[in-house]
């Protein structure tokens, strides 16, 4: 038995590593090769050697009513982990994946599981002596520093001397996070496991392909391990709260929503696979490195260039001949300058820039920093990465295993007569429309590429008909698909799991929350978990405004009184939350408090909710038994009396008394209670609007019309009442009055507007005019709020002209009298 195993750390899809990989599993022909990947997928890795067009990735998965977790092990072609693949089976190596599956708590905080340094603390170490690196041999950033050591075309024995040193500095004595603790155990037993297993003459025993942080580790941890197979281990019913930073055990499961874990390939993509589309742990410029794979560094330079630049032209960028040789003159330069035998990607990228970009830089070069491109980056340069992160799309083969969902969705699809091709417009007032808008919706939850809704109502129960879809089979919808499957095996399953999750993440806040449930009504998702019941509770106890509960209630009571077409009326989840929503709302009425005028009309929204609660309350209990069950469990006397304080606090925002006394006189007559009889609506609409200053007169009136407008638009003494109160205003007052007296009767409708300009001209003796005259404005005319600030002018002027001793005469001061106030 061979004593040591032979351990090659790699940088995940480095072209330089992957051919060491395939070099040495060729020379050594070792009994087990050994990759870090999931090992829950040992039992199917002969799917991984289907006929895939790379990239492609192991999707793995854990969902429950809980939690959901989801993690990608990726492979391109010039990746060390695929090459390791197919070279092993080609010399006849038993291959096994020996990392943690993807799902388990050491992932928890991964999108990927190569992204091998997860912890902050850890990983400023490891950065600590790449910057020192970087320092020393005077290049910018990890990913030139990493090409200027180890991506030059060096023997390979020369590169694995790199590459041991580089990542035993990297990772020093380092024990790193409690994670990747986790998984170098793993990992070390089943070096230990391959290393006892019987061997050949002449054959190594086990080569291990890892990730370089997790090398120096490995080859200490598996000596004294016991030989026995490795357990993979299987989630239990207890996950871990992702949201704490140390592991805490929560609920299980409900029993209706089982665990849903495994993993499935799925196509990937360059332009995920690229470390500047925020890919924690990959190489930049994924399309480059593949054509140093296929043609070496000369090749992918020639390339790369000839992209570029016809990139470029495309675009109406500048991208001469001239430029091209400059651009060429300038890397060869920067090579020699560098010590670099033939110009490396960043040689190429710096000669572009050089060359190319002629304006001073707003952003730094983008190749110089990891992560998403910076805004300000010249168009030169983002095409430039554009091209070489590449547009190409994995394939996989023919009969690779697929979740159900693909097949359950295909089904779907089919049976509703739905091709995802070309624009769909549906009527809502059709059942077969409204099934087909049910399937796009889940569809749409589920993030589906080539699934978008282009115009249709904001509300489930809008009363609008006409929804228009915009359909397509982007390249990407496949993987989506497949990715989706963790969700559910059914459309209705998965689509439902997903907005849980949403809602879960919404954090408590109460307008996501009901969002997300009017979300629920077009895809008729009545039914939610009792654990989402529980936080809808918790996020209406905690909320703090007033005008953010409001138009969630509105929301959610439409949804319960009007859902029958998509499946939520009468919902329990409805009825649990509005009733708590109501008393929370009164809650947060009650004390006087200043009004944003951006939260308005979400004030205003709210009064309405509560308002239209009340009354359906009240007609329910008029309309049945008193041995009928309630519509809801609460009191519409106790929103009555919050709205009677309301509108008599002289502390409260005039918008929310206005409002306030319009809810109740919009109920009179609906109740015993004699303060809401509204017998002198109008005379407590005045007596309010006449107690406060010009400047928010109007906005007690936007309150009052808002929510009483049909009992007081058309009533005679209020609209005489309210005439006289304009009348009275001087003109300084009116100035400060016009702006939101404006917006008040912005509430009336156009037919409303006009019959309140016709008893406005009966009160004036004008009824020969047209109530255009007051409703319309006419081309050229100057709209009432610059007439009223002239006439405030105006008023000045002859006020100063009077100190001066200056008078106007009978005829010049009748003439002033007669021009019509705005």
């Amino acid at each position: 038995m061979n004593e040591f195993p032979h351990i090659v750390g790699v940088r995940h899809h480095s072209p330089a590593c992957a051919r060491l990989v395939a070099e040495r599993i060729r020379a050594l022909r070792p009994m087990y090769v050994l990759i870090e990947g999931p090992a829950d997928f040992n039992e199917r890795l002969d799917e991984l050697y289907l006929q895939h067009s790379p990239p492609v990735a192991i999707y793995s998965y854990l969902s429950s009513d809980r939690t959901h977790r989801g993690s990608w092990s990726p492979f391109a072609e010039h990746s060390p982990e695929w090459q390791a693949l197919q070279v092993a089976r080609e010399v006849g190596a038993a291959v096994r994946f020996i990392d943690l599956p993807a799902w388990h708590d050491a992932f928890s905080r991964m999108e990927n599981r190569y992204a091998d340094v997860a912890d902050h603390e850890h990983e400023e170490r490891a950065e600590a002596y790449e910057r020192a690196l970087t320092e020393k041999l005077s290049v910018q950033g990890r990913d030139a520093l990493w090409d200027h050591l180890f991506e030059d075309g060096c023997d390979v024995a020369e590169l694995a001397q790199r590459l041991s040193t580089y990542f035993d500095h990297l990772r020093g004595q380092d024990p790193g996070s409690q994670g990747n603790q986790a998984r170098e155990d793993m990992m070390a037993r089943w070096i230990a496991w391959a290393m006892a297993q019987p061997g050949e003459p002449g054959r190594a025993q086990a080569l291990v392909v890892c990730g370089g942080y997790h090398a120096p580790a490995l080859a200490r941890l598996w000596q004294g391990l016991p030989a026995t197979l490795p357990e993979t281990p299987r989630p239990s019913p207890e996950t871990t709260d992702e949201d704490e930073d140390e592991a805490q055990p929560v609920q299980p499961a409900s029993p209706q929503a089982p665990l849903r874990f495994g993993s499935y390939l799925v196509p990937y993509t360059f332009k995920r696979l690229d470390a500047f589309a925020g890919y924690a742990s990959g190489m930049p410029s994924p399309a480059y490195y593949q054509w140093v794979w296929d043609h070496g560094p000369e090749g992918a330079a020639h390339r790369a260039l000839q992209l570029v630049m016809q990139r470029l032209r495309d675009k109406k960028l500048p991208a001469s001949t001239a430029d091209l040789m400059a651009v060429h003159l300038r890397a060869q330069g920067l090579a020699r300058l560098r010590g670099h035998d033939k110009p490396l990607r960043s040689d190429w990228l710096d000669a572009l820039a050089g060359a190319l970009v002629k304006d001073a830089l707003d952003a730094p070069l983008p190749w110089t920093y990891r992560g998403k491109m910076r805004p300000g980056t010249d168009p030169v340069l983002v095409q430039a990465m554009d091209v070489l992160a590449g547009d190409i799309v994995g394939r996989l083969a023919p009969g690779t295993p697929q979740p159900p969902l693909v097949a359950a969705v295909q089904a779907e699809l089919a049976a509703h007569g739905i091709a995802l091709r070309g624009q769909l417009k549906l009527d809502l007032l059709t059942e077969t429309d409204r099934a087909r808008s049910r399937v796009l919706h889940r569809l749409a939850i589920l993030r589906l590429p080539g699934v978008r809704r282009t115009q249709g109502p904001k509300l489930a129960m809008s009363g609008e008909r006409t929804e228009l879809w915009s359909l397509s089979e982007p390249l990407e919808q496949q993987a989506a698909l497949i990715e989706a499957g963790a969700w559910g095996a059914s459309l209705h399953d998965a689509a439902r799991a997903r907005l849980e999750d949403d809602l879960r993440q919404a954090q408590g806040r109460i307008g996501p929350l009901a969002e997300g449930l009017n979300q629920a009504a077009w895809a008729g998702l009545s039914a939610l978990s009792d654990t989402l019941l529980r936080e809808l509770r918790g996020a209406i106890a905690a909320e703090p405004r007033f005008e953010a509960l409001g138009p969630a209630l509105s929301v959610l009571h439409t949804l319960l009184r009007h859902g029958q077409m998509l499946g939520m009326a009468d919902a329990p989840v409805l009825r649990v939350v509005i009733e708590s929503g109501f008393d929370r709302a009164l809650w947060l009425l009650e004390p006087p408090a200043a009004i944003a005028p951006a939260d308005m009309q979400s004030h205003l929204e709210g009064h309405l909710a509560l308002r239209r609660i009340v009354a359906d309350v009240l007609a329910h209990a008029q309309d049945h038994s008193s041995d009928a069950q309630p519509l809801l469990d609460l009191e519409p006397a106790r929103a009555l009396a919050v709205w009677q304080r309301k509108a008599a606090d002289p502390a409260a925002s005039p918008l929310s008394r206005g409002a306030a006394l319009g809810a109740t006189l919009s109920l009179a007559g609906r109740t015993d209670d004699p303060h809401a009889q509204g017998e002198s609506g109008a005379a407590e609409a005045m007596q309010l609007l006449q107690s406060l200053p010009a400047p928010v007169l109007g906005d007690a009136l936007t309150g009052l019309l808002a929510l009483a407008r049909e009992q007081l638009a058309s009533e005679p003494a209020f609209v005489a009442g309210m005439d006289r109160t304009v009348q009275a205003l001087d003109n300084a007052d009116f100035v400060r009055a016009m702006p939101s007296l404006r917006a008040a009767f912005a509430w009336l409708p156009p037919q409303e507007r006009g019959l309140l300009a016709d008893q406005v001209l009966a009160l004036h003796d004008a009824t020969h005019l047209s109530r255009r005259t007051l409703t319309a404005h006419r081309s050229g005319e100057a709209p009432p709020e610059q007439l009223a600030e002239a006439r405030r002018v105006e008023d000045a002027v002859f006020a100063r002209l009077a100190a001066w001793g200056v008078t106007l005469d009978d005829e010049e001061e009748k003439d002033t009298e007669k021009a019509p106030r705005p």
